[in-house]
C-alpha cells in the first residue's frame, strides 16, 4: 500500500498532460492556510484510471499531483497511512507491493519527516477509501501578536527590570507535517468534507491558542534577546533584527510549549511594529542618553567648556569665588585644564539603573604649583614636618578639583543649581 512515482516536478512532463483526472489542492487557497483537502480535477468520462473518484476520498488507482511547497497526507479512520513531501505526480495503489508509504524528498525537512514516520507509522491493509489532505510547507505570514498592558523582563543593559507594550507579526513554518497533523490539528479538519485549517480564521480555536502562547512568551523572548551578549544587549536593535528576535521568540515558545518537538512548528521571521515603553523605562533611557553624551572624548570636551564658562562667570561676578580663581593665576588654571585632558576615558563603563557613576580621579598638582589658601577659608593645611615613614592623617581637599567635579554633576543634571551653590559656598568658605 502506498504511492508510485509517475513523474517529478509538479504538473510537469508528458505523463501529467495525459492525465484526465487527478487530485490537486482547491484553487484559491490563501497563504495563511495550513491544511486543506485534496479535490478531484476534471471529468473522468471513463478515460482515466480513477473511475471511483469522489470528493475528499482517494481510491485505488487515483492520480495525485503534489505542488511545490506542500506535502500530501493520506488518512483512514484518523490514522496517517502515507505521506508525500516532494513535488511531482503520484499514483495511489493499495494492492502493489512496490508502492511506497512515504516520499520525503531532500533536505532537513525530509529527514525530520522520515524520522517521525518511523516513530508513528501505521501498519495493516487499508480499506477501499482514503482521505487525502495537503499540508502547507511554505512560510505562513501575517501571524499577529500584541499586548494590551505592559510586559516586563530583566534587561542586561539597564541591569534591572523594564516594561513595554508591544505588537507585531511573525511568519510560521510547518517543519514536520506528521507531528502537526497528529498532535495539533483538531479532528474536524481531518474528516470528509472538512473545512480549511486557516491560521487567519477568527473561529479557528487552535490558531487562537497559538496567539495566546506567543503573547505569553513575549517577556521571555525579550529577556532572551536583551541578555544575549552577541546582540549587544540593546533594545533599540530588536525592531531592525527580524531574524534575531524571531530566534529568541522561537526559543521562548519552544521552552514553554514545545512547538517544534511536539507540534512540528517553528517561528521563522518577526516584525515588531511598535514598542511603547513604560514611564520608568523612558526615564532610564533619558539617563542613558545623557551618560552616552558625556562618555569618552565628547564628555571631556563638554567638561572643559563647562569649566571655562565657570571661570568666566566667577571672574565677572567677583566675590570669594572670583578671588579663588584669580588667586590661582594663569599657570595654575592651565594646570587644571591640562590635568583634565590627561584623565583616562571611561570607555568600558556602561551606566545602568541604580548604578553610581565612577568618580573622576584628578591629578594633584605639585606642592610648589598649588596656590596658597587664605587662612580665613578654613581649609586644612598640609603638615610641614613629618618624620620618616609617617603619612598624613587626612589629605587636604583640593577645592578646585572638588568644585570642577560638582560642576560636572550639575551639567549632567544630577545636582540642582541650589545644591551646587551650597557645595560651592562650603568649599570656598563663604
Amino acid at each position: 500500500m502506498g504511492f508510485i512515482k509517475a513523474f517529478s516536478g509538479a504538473l510537469g512532463g508528458t505523463l501529467a498532460d495525459q492525465w484526465k483526472d487527478y487530485y490537486l489542492p482547491h484553487p484559491g487557497i490563501s497563504a495563511t492556510s495550513a491544511i486543506f483537502p485534496a479535490v478531484p480535477q476534471g471529468q473522468n468520462n471513463d478515460r482515466g484510471s480513477n473511475t471511483k473518484g469522489n470528493k475528499n476520498i482517494i481510491t485505488n488507482g487515483s492520480k495525485i499531483i503534489v505542488p511545490e511547497g506542500t506535502a500530501l497526507i493520506t488518512m483512514q479512520d484518523g490514522a496517517i497511512t502515507g505521506i508525500v513531501a516532494e513535488p511531482g505526480g503520484f499514483e495511489f495503489r493499495s494492492d502493489d507491493v512496490n508502492a511506497k508509504s512515504i516520499f520525503s524528498g531532500d533536505g532537513a525537512v525530509a529527514s525530520l519527516i522520515t524520522s517521525t514516520w518511523e516513530k508513528f507509522k501505521f501498519g495493516g491493509q487499508p480499506g477501499a477509501q482514503q482521505l487525502a489532505f495537503y499540508v502547507n510547507l511554505k512560510e505562513i505570514p501575517n501571524n499577529r501578536f500584541g499586548t494590551q498592558s505592559e510586559i516586563y523582563w530583566d534587561d542586561a543593559f539597564f541591569g534591572t527590570q523594564v516594561g513595554a507594550v508591544t505588537r507585531g507579526t511573525y511568519t510560521l513554518c510547518i517543519m514536520d507535517p506528521i507531528l502537526f497533523v497528529r498532535n495539533f490539528v483538531p479532528a474536524k479538519y481531518l474528516i470528509a468534507d472538512a473545512p480549511i485549517f486557516d491560521f487567519a480564521d477568527l473561529d479557528n480555536d487552535a490558531a487562537t491558542q497559538l496567539f495566546n502562547e506567543v503573547v505569553g512568551s513575549l517577556s521571555a523572548a525579550f529577556s532572551n534577546y536583551t541578555n544575549d551578549p552577541s546582540k549587544g544587549n540593546r533594545m533599540t536593535k530588536i525592531q531592525g533584527d527580524q531574524i534575531g528576535f524571531a530566534q529568541a521568540l522561537s526559543q521562548a515558545v519552544e521552552d514553554a510549549y514545545q512547538w517544534k518537538t511536539s507540534r512540528g512548528l517553528q517561528i521563522v521571521k518577526s516584525a515588531i511594529m511598535a514598542i511603547e515603553y513604560d514611564e520608568d523605562t523612558k526615564e532610564m533611557m533619558k539617563d542613558v542618553k545623557r551618560a552616552d553624551a558625556l562618555a569618552g572624548a565628547r564628555g571631556n570636551s563638554f567638561m572643559q567648556q563647562s569649566v571655562a564658562r565657570g571661570m568666566q562667570a566667577a571672574g565677572e561676578t567677583g566675590g570669594g569665588a572670583g578671588m579663588a580663581f584669580m588667586g590661582m593665576g594663569m599657570g595654575a588654571a592651565g594646570n587644571v585644564m591640562g590635568g583634565m585632558q590627561q584623565q583616562p576615558t571611561p570607555s568600558t563603563y556602561q551606566p545602568g539603573f541604580g548604578q553610581q557613576q565612577p568618580q573622576q580621579q584628578y591629578q594633584q598638582q605639585p606642592q610648589q604649583q598649588q596656590y596658597q589658601q587664605p587662612q580665613d577659608m578654613g581649609m586644612a593645611q598640609q603638615p610641614q614636618d613629618m618624620g620618616m615613614g609617617q603619612q598624613p592623617q587626612q589629605q587636604a581637599v583640593d577645592p578646585t578639583a572638588k568644585l570642577i567635579e560638582m560642576k560636572k554633576l550639575l551639567d549632567a543634571g544630577i545636582l540642582t543649581q541650589e545644591e551646587f551653590d551650597s557645595v560651592k559656598r562650603q568649599l570656598l568658605g563663604l
